[in-house]
């Protein structure tokens, strides 16, 4: 009994230095001869922010109404990075909250440590500022505290000053607060966890700056520094605040532009340093369909003014690398990325995975055992029209350009009534999947679009097959064909088709339906996966699928 326990742990142990281990097929910014390349993260972190304790380095981002919220990444080095927890595992308040939240919730959250812990600051555009920490990056995280109540308050981030003193500075959200563009900052109380002055307006954007939003709060060589993003998600800059006061007056400075190159609306990030001295400065590019990718940028300090990217002209303002020399964090480290492909070889569910809203502990059975993971059908809501009204979708980010997902999964509907469907979907604004579905002459699998589901849009069949087996492959091939199209703002969008196919072996893969061109979904970028799901009936009980794996390739 004894060693099969151990050989038991073994396993589990195992199991996870795979994930923690994990080296993309499809997307690795380490070029293995001391360089990088940008994007670091092909992938929707949006809204980056960063911290370093040590030698370690804490990323989270924006994680909207997904569950787990507040996603953590890890890295050694700034190029390398593994998903080890998420700060909000369950529940966003109001925990009563079933539906899907769609581009609410969670918005530019600010990681931090002080006195020996974590701190996460986010702003929830219809309740306020909220308000975690954890002794740990992996957990447990406390539950989360609304700091400042208000509607529209937005983009917070903490600074604790020499005096004890403790502020936060924010933005507001024009569509629930009626104004935009502006900067404000209040103080807290010394344990960080409620507001003890009304907001201070300190800097208005709208001369120069409009929709100035996502501020981070720094203090350097006596100087409070506020970094915020100016000018809109696809076509801004990185604005650079600086004051002796920390209620002003600032004064401005761009830090960071797109310039000539073919990164637009570079901004919106964190400043980090090495031990050894160097500092850098993270960002996103909304590229539309993959949502806001993740770029690292070198930068100094010049006149007391940050400069990031590479300043070719000289006038303080640098522009994006493409491909730079690796921080000298004093150390090399292995190459890992976060994960992607998934055996559902463990009891919970794997960092990638995101549920479409407040998790509900009846959707879903992770047998480790047995090698698979058990999403039981659950009722669609009595408003439903589409998979867009959907809390259990089973979803992670799209991790390129161009890649493969493919999914093994075994239907077993019930027998007592039809209607029961599962899938591989990829899920936006729009969107298309394979779908099977428990009918009364069978098992049905379907190639099916939704367009602007976000507005009301039903389904359209593209094309059916009746299906003998319970068992089969699904799989869907992204592919961006490195031509651009104008945004709806004046930014630019990658055009990325999606090509569906099925196999009943595994081996042979058939194409099936039509091409699909993937869609955004509310404020992140399409993502993929599957879901399990029966009519919104009142029932004791339903079928499931049993997904085997899921695999992200070439």
């Amino acid at each position: 009994m004894k060693n099969k326990l151990f050989i038991f742990a073994l396993f589990i142990a195992c199991a996870v230095s795979a994930q923690q281990n994990y080296k993309s097929e499809v997307w690795v910014a380490d070029n293995g001869n001391g360089t990088y390349k940008n994007p670091i993260l092909y992938a929707d972190y949006s809204d980056p922010d960063a911290c370093r304790v040590g030698d370690d380095y804490y990323m989270t981002s924006s994680s909207f109404g997904c569950l787990p919220a507040l996603q953590i990444l890890h890295s050694k080095d700034m190029v390398n990075w593994t998903i080890i927890g998420a700060a909000v595992p369950h529940a966003l308040p109001p925990v009563t909250d079933t539906a899907p939240e769609h581009g609410n919730r969670v918005w530019a959250p600010c990681i931090r440590h002080h006195n020996g812990e974590f701190y996460i600051f986010w702003g929830d555009p219809d309740q306020g500022a909220f308000m975690v920490k954890a002794k740990d990056a992996k957990g447990p995280w406390s539950e989360p505290v609304l700091v400042k109540p208000g509607k529209g308050i937005i983009d917070t981030s903490p600074l604790w000053d020499e005096d004890g003193k403790v502020y936060m500075v924010h933005a507001y959200a024009g569509s629930r607060a009626g104004l935009k563009s502006v900067i404000a900052i209040c103080e807290l109380t010394p344990g960080a966890d409620k507001a003890i002055a009304p907001s201070r307006i300190i800097f208005d954007g709208h001369d120069n700056h409009e929709t100035i939003e996502g501020p981070k709060f720094y203090k350097r060589n006596g100087y409070y520094y506020i970094f915020a993003p100016a000018g809109g998600v696809p076509t801004g800059w990185q604005l650079t605040l600086r004051s002796k006061n920390i209620y002003g007056p600032y004064e401005e400075h761009i830090s960071l532009a797109q310039g000539k190159t073919n990164v637009n609306g570079p901004h919106q990030g964190a400043w980090v340093d090495t031990p050894t001295g160097e500092d850098w400065f993270f960002h996103f590019q909304d590229v539309g369909a993959y949502g806001r990718i993740v770029h690292l940028q070198p930068m100094k300090w010049v006149n007391d003014w940050p400069v990031m990217g590479v300043d070719k002209d000289g006038d303080g303002t640098g522009e994006p690398v493409k491909t730079y020399k690796k921080p000298n964090v004093g150390k090399t480290y292995p190459i890992t990325t976060p994960q992607e492909s998934d055996e559902f070889d463990g009891f919970t569910l794997s960092p990638q995975w995101q549920w479409h809203a407040n998790y509900n502990e009846k959707w879903a059975y992770f047998a480790g055992d047995k090698g698979f993971a058990r999403l039981y059908s659950y009722p669609v809501p009595e408003n439903y029209k589409s998979l867009w009204d959907v809390s259990n979708l089973l979803l992670q980010k799209t991790p390129a350009e161009n890649f493969t997902a493919t999914i093994k999964l075994t239907f077993k509907p019930t027998n007592k009534y039809t209607g029961e469907r599962t899938g591989l979907v990829v899920m936006g604004l729009d969107y298309a999947g394979l779908i099977l579905e428990n009918t009364s002459e069978g098992i049905i699998l379907s190639q099916l679009e939704c367009l602007k589901a976000d507005r009301g849009g039903t389904e359209k069949v593209n094309a059916q097959l009746p299906l003998k087996d319970q068992t089969i492959y699904l799989r869907v091939k992204f592919t961006s064909d490195g031509g651009k199209k104008a945004h709806a703002e004046g930014g630019w969008d990658q055009i990325v088709m999606c090509d569906f196919s099925y196999s009943l072996d595994g081996k042979k893969y058939t194409a099936m339906g039509s091409k699909f061109p993937a869609k955004e979904g509310k404020w992140i970028g399409a993502k993929l996966g599957t879901f399990c799901t029966r009519p919104g009936i009142v029932i004791n009980d339903g079928g499931w699928v049993e997904v085997d794996w899921f695999r992200i390739t070439k």
